[in-house]
């Protein structure tokens, strides 16, 4: 698939689901925009889960929740127009695509035009177990990433 396509098909997700940012897209088509279209993963995970979980190389981590005390980072915005340039692909990427909802939503409102949420995440859903990293995510999908 080529990067218009992938854009085409996330922007028609958005439009279906009525999300407040361009698009939505899963994990391999979000490492296609990374490679072929210079977009920029922007991972807004804890420090905890970077150091603990994983990492992927070149993503750009802005934490949305500060670690430990869990509370909203009252500089993410900041922070993310200090590293992303507001015309740029911008893709979110947390756990599970829920801070990630969030962050793509935030970062739209504030002239950030090209936002989307990667679905699934990094760890994907939670199996019948209550167990991530089985039922899709970017580690699931065999997409590079480093842990430590």
């Amino acid at each position: 698939m080529k990067p218009a396509e992938v854009l085409a098909l996330a922007r028609q997700r958005a439009s279906e689901r009525q999300l407040p940012y361009a698009g939505a897209l899963m994990p391999r088509e979000a490492w296609l925009l990374v490679q072929q279209a210079g977009a920029k993963l922007i991972d807004v995970r804890t420090r905890a889960e970077w150091e603990w979980v994983g990492r992927v190389p070149g993503s750009i981590e802005i934490e949305w929740n500060i670690w430990p005390a869990q509370v909203r980072n009252p500089e993410f915005l900041v922070q993310l127009a200090d590293l992303v340039e507001k015309d740029a692909i911008a893709m979110f990427i947390c756990r599970s695509g829920v801070r990630s909802h969030h962050a793509a939503a935030a970062a739209t409102q504030v002239g950030f035009a090209q936002c989307f949420n990667v679905l699934q995440g990094f760890e994907g859903d939670k199996d019948a177990s209550g167990h991530r990293n089985s039922v899709g995510g970017w580690r699931l999908a065999g997409l590079p990433w480093g842990q430590g």
